[in-house]
């Protein structure tokens, strides 16, 4: 296969963690027999920096011609101030919009090496498989906004359409999955969560009578993600409540930085990126860890190349490098000397190759 992937890295510790995907990518492709052409462009912080747009023109046009975009972090500190009109992480929210990414999904499998690193007891972590499916180009995030002096809104806005396409991925992941879908929502108070209620409830009857269904509050589907999450399979929900559920869930596996991500929509283009952040304090000191941005680069090879050997050969290098003990700094038990980025990346890269 010849692809063509987009490689923004963005911020902070973004470069670095992309790098080690890239690199695991090429060994991917060098050991299947496939071509995949990287194209790097800048965005975020990055961009501005070199005085373009948070989403320089010429970087979402790559984004529109790849196969498949890789994507690091975005933010830094001189922008952070929450009054800016022009931020970086505006250009996340954009790509998303732009490429018509609605459909965020998020896999949680901790790792049994790593049960020391979660705070959960391990009893809780067993057979923990789940996946978070967060409506992505919806509710308060891309809705109007209004400031004055004395007060401020949000709105929270979903349509039919927006609710039953989300839903019908949910449904379809799950069927080839366990078969339950747990939808979360705000029913009880929210109008949107009641017509997302209504509509996912409509759709699973319709369409997917062989998925079990339940509903959860969001307040509770946050305490039983810590209290017994081997029992979710899939989860779909809304952006917000996502985004939430996702980072508590990243405390299963141990660590930001094991989590990977993908945006997809109704093509077979996606966006692939860790779900860390662009974290300044440690950019440049090569002990990011790298191996949320490599499981990313799996879901690529998954979900946008349709190369579900290649995709499962380089999570089992991923599993095998963490289940050897290389273990970057956030991993790595008390006293232990931790792995550097790089020695994260090859230990990834021998195991591709003699997997």
């Amino acid at each position: 296969m010849k692809a063509r992937i987009a490689v923004l890295p963005g911020d902070g510790i973004g470069p670095e963690v992309t790098a080690e995907a890239v690199r695991a990518l090429r060994a991917v492709a060098e050991r299947f027999g496939h071509e995949l052409d990287f194209e790097e462009a800048p965005i975020g912080a990055a961009a501005m920096d070199a005085g373009q747009e948070p989403l320089p023109p010429a970087t979402l046009a790559l984004a529109r011609d790849a196969d498949a975009v890789l994507f690091g972090a975005i933010g830094a500190p001189k922008y952070s101030d929450p009054s800016l009109k022009v931020r970086p992480e505006q250009a996340i929210l954009g790509l998303r919009q732009a490429l018509g990414l609605y459909a965020n999904l998020r896999p949680v499998v901790p790792h049994p090496a790593l049960h020391q690193a979660s705070p959960l007891k391990a009893s809780l972590l067993g057979g923990v498989d789940l996946l978070i499916v967060r409506e992505l180009t919806g509710g308060l995030y891309f809705g109007r906004r209004t400031r004055d002096a004395g007060a401020a809104t949000d709105e929270c806005r979903y349509t039919v359409p927006e609710i039953e396409r989300i839903a019908r991925i949910a449904f379809r992941l799950a069927g080839a999955r366990r078969g339950r879908v747990t939808s979360v929502d705000k029913a009880n108070v929210l109008e949107t969560s009641r017509l997302w209620r209504e509509t996912v409830t409509r759709i699973a009857r319709e369409e997917f009578s062989a998925v079990a269904l339940e509903h959860q509050l969001v307040d509770s589907a946050a305490m039983l993600l810590l209290t017994r999450p081997g029992s979710f399979d899939v989860l779909v929900t809304e952006n917000l409540f996502g985004d939430i559920l996702s980072d508590e869930a990243a405390a299963l596996a141990g660590s930001l930085g094991l989590m990977q991500s993908a945006s997809l929509g109704d093509g077979r283009r996606g966006l692939y990126e860790p779900i860390h952040g662009s974290a300044p304090d440690i950019a440049g000191r090569g002990i990011a860890n790298p191996y949320g941005a490599i499981a990313s680069a799996a879901l690529l090879l998954r979900h946008s190349l349709g190369l579900e050997r290649e995709a499962a050969a380089l999570e089992r290098a991923v599993a095998a490098a963490i289940g050897a003990g290389v273990l970057t700094a956030d991993l790595a038990a008390p006293g232990a000397p931790p792995a550097g980025t790089r020695a994260a990346g090859d230990a990834v890269r021998d195991r591709i190759r003699g997997d």
